[in-house]
């Protein structure tokens, strides 16, 4: 099983992404030009969560996209949440 991140160690790696802290989650809210940018965003998230089986719940409301990430078998924030929040801060904008 994953181990769960400290306090300490989750703001210290949020210190650099464009994510939030939301209890035992973390979270980033993405606009997009309009539905089928949103859409393709949403794709490439899909390809890096897949590449690293480690999967995001995602809300897509028409130009709008939020993750949501937590290691669910760990019952919260682990290396592999971090690790896959900054690959998805590296797409393109």
């Amino acid at each position: 099983m994953a181990q769960l991140l400290s306090d300490e160690e989750v703001d210290e790696a949020l210190a650099g992404l464009g994510w939030e802290r939301d209890g035992s989650e973390i979270v980033k809210t993405v606009v997009r030009e309009d539905f089928a940018g949103a859409l393709r965003w949403v794709n490439e998230v899909g390809r890096l969560a897949e590449e690293r089986n480690h999967h995001p719940d995602i809300a897509i409301s028409w130009n709008t996209v939020t993750l949501r990430l937590s290691t669910h078998s760990a019952g919260g924030l682990t290396r592999a949440d971090m690790d896959l929040a900054s690959a998805i801060d590296g797409l393109p904008t």
